[in-house]
């Protein structure tokens, strides 16, 4: 790996099965909309396989569940990420030899990403089987300015020859979803989810329309090739499959370059995806490809300086998470359709599901560098609490909203309720980044608009599954994040996470008295005063497990009772654990997947004491897999935040470079883009010791011991901070918007231009044009 601050290369294509799988993946181009693997334009031989795929975030079709057992309630139909139709494919003939890696000889090359420009790249220096010698470069771009579009900018040299050549270039609408049926996470058939309807030639541009078979939504792409020498063309349409043929000449020396246009629509977004797409691809050819890249650019240099980590100390570690961050951008949705899925748009593990990753993992990046993506993952649950209002209904409630476990649309898609439906925390998890939110923005009216509506509905949802017992209020039935422990009593993170939820739900209900929308709202929800009394009642009585003999919070109820599974005693080779033993095996042992009381305490800091945390930390440190890629991240965090600098960098480290180094061997099926999220968490809220709290927003810096010095950007309620910290102190630069209150160590300040603390905070000793 060739470290550049802003640049990730693979010296070398790399062309073994495996390495290739998981290239489609590190490699791809998204936008947040768009997804597209990267698979060489020219393909793959037929022995080795492909995960070839492009996608559309929250297009979906609907697939049969099968239950063993048919009962009430069963999930019996999921959603699942489709597969549209293919616009990558490139094939270059010169005369009787056709362009192919896997023949001849590679001379050199690489692949890249350039997060500084949003493109990705591929170059090669190829010599023929019959000696004729070329460059190949492939730029590709997934639009930030303008959705829609996807570009594939393809050069080639003629290094020693000069000869016609024909390109085909491909639209391809018989596409299918990949399947795994070994592995849990994919989907086990394979299935075609998207019918052509129509393939036609128009103004010399390809348009395939589609639909899925049966959520009934219309897809609509089209392809333009715009080549800059001169050639002649013609289209050759079979079985949905467009084809256009190019001849030109190459000549030795000169570089010949075609431009691949090709955008998509979708029925979700707009009434006639046809009629849609022409005028996508009008919009698209406005511009030239340079003035395209040059609004790439733009878009990631405001991205950057929101965004901002550098680390001091460590190049690799550094180029590690500014990747990371530009996944993060190119996953997330950026309207009320779509979310931010566990793959992104790199591929189709989970189905494209969206489950709590996206506001727990991801959303706690977005909503103090980007707070208007923020609020459009807190619109996407606003359009589907109806049908969480239908799920509660589903799972015997009488009142309230419980968002599924896993789903596009916003139905149900987990087969397995046990560590799925189960899980009511989601209900706490939304809650929280609706109030982080806040906390960030101070955008009350939003929370007017929708947000309180989301905070109530799910509050209720708590009265009716809780119950009191012997004077606490107490959750019964329910799992918790750690997937190795389900249907439990009590669970700590799940209750810990409700009381903080109802104690909101009444702030906010005591914020809208005062504002002149109160009683429409209140109308809308059919709240009353003795709900909210209610809320604030199960808040202050809340049941937190806690053995006063070990000094922790016990996951739950019974878990103290399991007996214990040495991890040492567990072959390496049957990790992870969920995919080499039963279930009820993995349930009936103290042993957890991911982080569970540990997420809690990081959450939720205030509701424990700093013993019964660090207690806690040393109890499940032992226990847990990290089987799940969403664990490692939440233990740097909290090691940051009891002071062991090691342990926290040692967990740091495995979470920022998980995907480049494949460290969990699946990274073929798409990015980790939770884990991603975590890594930055691990940063800015773990060595950065960064919350929001009602408070304030609050800062407790740390210094990793083989850092020399780390930045950070955030904003807050409008105002850009530029966080610093070095060996000896810590500066705080306000970059731009008004002067804001800010705590440090403990300790308030009125941060107007430039603050500076000594490390670690010897408060007497602070310097500042501020104070």
């Amino acid at each position: 790996m060739i470290k550049k601050e802003s640049v990730y290369v693979v010296p070398e294509l790399e062309l073994e099965a495996e390495r290739l799988l998981s290239n489609e993946a590190l490699f791809h181009n998204a936008n947040g909309y768009i997804g597209v693997r990267s698979v060489f334009e020219e393909g793959y031989p037929d022995d080795i396989p492909s995960m070839k795929g492009q996608y559309l975030n929250g297009v979906y079709d609907f697939t049969p569940v099968h239950q063993a057992e048919r009962l009430y309630g069963f999930v019996e139909e999921k959603q699942t990420l489709v597969n549209v139709s293919d616009t990558q494919t490139i094939r270059l003939t010169l005369e009787d030899e056709t362009f192919n890696v896997f023949e001849g000889e590679i001379l050199s090359g690489k692949r890249w990403i350039d997060t500084d420009l949003g493109i990705t790249g591929r170059q090669v220096v190829w010599r023929s089987p019959k000696g004729k010698e070329l460059e190949l470069t492939v730029v590709r771009m997934a639009s930030f300015q303008q959705l829609s579009l996807f570009t594939i900018d393809y050069q080639v040299t003629p290094i020693n020859f000069s000869c016609e050549v024909q390109i085909e270039s491909g639209h391809d609408g018989n596409v299918y979803n990949y399947n795994d049926p070994q592995d849990p996470r994919m989907a086990d058939e394979k299935n075609r989810y998207l019918t052509p309807s129509c393939c036609e030639i128009k103004e010399d541009a390809s348009y395939i329309t589609s639909c899925t078979s049966r959520s009934g939504i219309e897809v609509c792409s089209s392809v333009k090739n715009h080549i800059f020498q001169e050639s002649s063309h013609h289209f050759v349409v079979d079985d949905n499959n467009a084809v256009c043929h190019l001849t030109t000449t190459l000549t030795r020396g000169e570089t010949m370059r075609l431009i691949k246009y090709a955008v998509f629509c979708d029925s979700i977004r707009c009434d006639n995806s046809r009629e849609q797409a022409a005028l996508e691809l009008e919009a698209a050819l406005s511009l030239s490809i340079d003035e395209h890249y040059e609004n790439q650019k733009q878009y990631m240099t405001d991205y950057w300086k929101n965004c901002h980590v550098e680390i001091d100390g460590d190049d690799e570690m550094n180029l590690a998470v500014r990747y990371n961050l530009f996944q993060l951008i190119q996953s997330v949705g950026k309207d009320q359709y779509s979310s931010i899925a566990p793959k992104g748009l790199s591929g189709e593990g989970y189905e494209g599901h969206y489950f709590w990753d996206a506001e727990i993992y991801i959303q706690p990046f977005f909503t103090i560098t980007n707070p208007l993506i923020a609020k459009d993952l807190i619109e996407y649950r606003y359009e589907t609490l109806d049908m969480a209002k239908e799920n509660a209904t589903l799972l015997g409630h009488s009142q309230g909203a419980l968002y599924p476990w896993r789903t596009i649309m916003g139905k149900e898609c987990s087969g397995y309720f046990p560590a799925g439906a189960a899980q009511y925390h989601i209900n706490g998890d939304i809650a929280y980044s609706v109030i982080a939110y806040y906390l960030a923005t101070n955008d009350i009216a939003f929370i007017q608009e929708k947000g309180a509506e989301i905070i109530f509905e799910t509050a209720r949802l708590w009265i009716d599954v809780g119950n009191y017992h012997r004077g606490t209020f107490q959750i019964n039935g329910i799992t918790g994040p750690d997937e190795y422990t389900c249907m439990v009593n009590n669970n700590y993170y799940t209750n810990a996470i409700a009381q903080y939820h109802l104690r909101w739900a009444v702030k906010f209900y005591d914020m809208l008295k005062v504002t002149g929308q109160f009683n429409k709202i209140m109308r809308r929800l059919g709240l009353r005063d003795i709900e909210v009394r209610e809320f604030k009642r199960a808040a202050d009585n809340m049941y937190l497990p806690y053995d006063s003999g070990l000094r922790i919070n016990p996951q739950d109820d019974s878990f103290l009772q399991k007996g214990e599974w040495p991890i040492d005693d567990i072959p390496k080779e049957n990790f992870p654990l969920l995919l080499h033993y039963h279930p009820m095996h993995l349930y009936r042992h103290q042993i957890c997947k991911q982080a569970d009381t540990i997420l809690a305490h990081f959450l939720l800091e205030d509701a424990q004491t700093r013993e019964t945390m660090r207690h806690s930390f040393a109890y499940y440190e032992k226990i847990t897999t990290h089987d799940s890629s969403l664990s490692t991240c939440i233990f740097s965090i909290m090691a940051a935040k009891l002071g062991m600098k090691e342990k926290a960098a040692d967990y740091f480290g495995n979470t920022a470079k998980l995907d480049l180094l494949d460290l969990y061997k699946n990274t073929k099926y798409g990015v980790h883009t939770a884990n991603m999220g975590g890594s930055y968490m691990a940063i800015v809220y773990g060595f950065g010791g960064l919350r929001l709290k009602e408070s304030g927003i609050w800062f407790a810096p740390m210094l990793p011991g083989t850092w020399n010095a780390y930045r950070f950007a955030v904003l807050y309620k409008g105002s850009r901070i530029l966080v610093s910290v070095n060996q000896h102190e810590c500066v705080f630069l306000l970059e731009k918007g008004s002067a804001q209150n800010i705590n440090i160590y403990g300790e308030e300040y009125w941060l107007r231009d430039r603050l500076a603390v000594p490390l670690g905070g010897n408060h007497h000793e602070v310097q500042s044009s501020d104070l």
